[in-house]
């Protein structure tokens, strides 16, 4: 589902987070709707590990490689799914280790198979956030581990966030309370349990990704969608992140509501002057949904703009008009109204000297 974002006017009342660090934004637009220090740069524990199953993602999205894994890949402190030199799992299944149980020997392992090195890997990483527009990140580490260059933001976790979101198989990933992970060697299925307790203790929560350590803190990316609203929360280095995030989301769903657009059901005669008909038959189309200020529906108003008549000729599917929907003056969507025939023009009589000069020419003309 497309989704637009209206301009919002937001109330008082905002939460209070025990963070450092924290953000709120509309997922799909990236509207911010609370901000503590967001541009604050601090390490950011294993939240660094979207970025790392991101890229795995894409990666694997058109070759699934399996991955034999080594000594080098495993030879790395902090949490871990469990891996062996000589396990054989495909890269998709070392995504979801790091996501499910933050295993910083699945972060390390596609590191080194993706890129053959933690260092390249990183170089890796530090582009595609240029591309996203992380303006203050620098990643050293695939697992998120302690380092002074190895840092990033709540608003650019938010940014990060939202652009994985949009990745199908990262989603269906973090979206899990449980998993079950298949290795190709030894041939086993593995169960483990997503560290995000968020998922279980707040409605619609759907992902992201948990992280820890003495430096950082807790840090938590979150993802939570109710009736077409989809949000983003990032909490660095917050005690009580757990309550910081049920708290920011609630805040965030008071403050927005999603706004159907849909004119599919709308359809008129408009006459059609110089076509072989009088008339064409105009039908409305369906629009994105729009996400509005919480009860600002009532203000938003509906224009048909459609012309009292069209010339011929008028093509199959052209779009003769649109209806707009204003809020406070600013259009928020707009759909196209589309003929649903053709009204094409009369056959042109020709002109009385090309009737002649066609039939000199036809005395000439030898069979």
């Amino acid at each position: 589902m497309s989704v637009r974002v209206a301009p919002v006017a937001y109330a008082v009342g905002e939460p209070q987070v025990s963070a450092q660090a924290a953000i709120l934004i509309h997922a799909d637009s990236g509207q911010v709707l609370y901000e503590k220090n967001a541009d604050e740069q601090r390490s950011m524990a294993s939240t660094t590990k979207i970025m790392t199953a991101l890229i795995a993602l894409e990666t694997a999205a058109t070759n699934d490689p399996v991955v034999t894994i080594t000594e080098p890949m495993v030879r790395v402190e902090g949490s871990s799914m469990g891996l062996q030199p000589g396990d054989r799992l495909t890269l998709k299944s070392l995504a979801a280790g790091m996501l499910i149980v933050s295993g910083n020997d699945a972060a390390n392992s596609v590191a080194i198979a993706v890129a053959g090195s933690t260092e390249a890997f990183a170089e890796k990483m530090n582009l595609r956030a240029q591309e996203l527009g992380m303006e203050h990140t620098h990643f050293v580490t695939p697992s998120g581990l302690d380092d002074e260059a190895h840092y990033s933001t709540a608003r650019d976790m938010a940014t990060l966030a939202a652009a994985a979101m949009k990745n199908p198989d990262f989603a269906a990933i973090v979206g899990q309370k449980a998993m079950n992970i298949s290795f190709v060697s030894p041939e086993q299925t593995r169960r483990y349990t997503n560290h995000n307790k968020l998922l279980s203790m707040y409605e619609g929560c759907i992902g992201v990704k948990t992280g820890f350590t003495k430096k950082s803190g807790r840090c938590l990316v979150s993802a939570a969608e109710r009736d077409g609203v989809r949000l983003i929360a990032v909490t660095l280095n917050a005690p009580d992140d757990w309550n910081d995030h049920i708290a920011l989301m609630d805040y965030g769903f008071t403050q927005l509501e999603s706004f159907p657009v849909d004119d599919s059901g709308y359809c008129v005669a408009l006459p059609v002057t110089g076509g072989l008909t009088s008339t064409v038959q105009v039908q409305g189309t369906r629009g994105e949904t729009v996400v509005i200020p919480r009860g600002a529906a009532a203000r938003v108003e509906r224009l048909v703009e459609l012309p009292r008549f069209v010339y011929a000729p008028v093509m199959e599917q052209q779009a003769v008009g649109r209806v707009r929907y204003v809020l406070d003056g600013q259009t928020i969507a707009e759909t196209a109204l589309l003929a649903q025939a053709c009204a094409e023009q009369p056959p042109q009589e020709k002109p009385f000297w090309k009737q002649v000069w066609e039939s000199i020419r036809s005395l000439f003309q030898m069979d």
